[in-house]
């Protein structure tokens, strides 16, 4: 009876309303329903941070994906010490980092991804905001990562300096100390080419 009645239980337990926690030690226990609904609740956060973090839109999607196999193949390696959210935000960090690292190897010019406008009715809209894409992803290239990740999740993500703190194994002051210089660099970057 227990055989049966197991399954059953795990068909109709809600999964999309169980917490992070619950799902974590029910899929490292073997629940593929519970790390199948995992991945499901993370992976648009999983792919707007890397949009964020890579230049290129197609390594972006790839690197969110290697990911997301990446959690899966080691979730048992996560021991709790930190809220799930963080151990997954650092392995994407992580993961897209690898990628940029193959991406420095290879001669290209990024692509624009979806504008947002009707380029029919504004097409100078649609370009100035490809060029400006074009030129941050340029600058944000230029600077150090570590300068370049802290900005891009504090801006762009809207992460408070204690998450990416946490998230990236760093002080928060360091954290901080990365925006400020970081934004400089880029500041300084964009005023130049304004310049020429």
């Amino acid at each position: 009876m227990g055989r049966i009645s197991q399954p059953l239980r795990e068909r109709s337990l809600d999964y999309a309303s169980l917490g992070d926690t619950v799902l974590v030690a029910r899929a490292k226990a073997g629940d593929r329903h519970a790390l199948e609904a995992l991945c499901v609740r993370h992976a648009p956060r999983v792919e707007r941070l890397a949009r964020h973090l890579l230049r290129d839109p197609e390594d972006a999607r790839d690197a969110a994906q290697d990911a997301l196999a990446k959690l899966c193949v080691r979730l048992r390696q996560f021991r709790g010490e930190a809220q799930f959210s963080t151990w997954l935000h650092r392995l994407v960090v992580n993961t897209c980092r690898d990628a940029a690292e193959r991406q420095r190897t290879r001669v290209h010019d990024p692509l624009p991804d979806e504008l947002g406008v009707d380029l029919e009715h504004d097409p100078t809209r649609g370009v100035r905001i490809t060029e400006l894409r074009r030129e941050l992803c340029d600058s944000l290239a230029d600077i150090s990562p570590e300068q370049a990740q802290v900005i891009v999740l504090k801006d762009a993500m809207g992460y408070t300096f204690e998450e990416i703190a946490s998230a990236a194994g760093m002080p928060v002051g360091t954290a901080k100390c990365h925006a400020h210089r970081g934004r400089n660099r880029l500041r300084e970057r964009l005023q130049q080419r304004d310049v020429a």
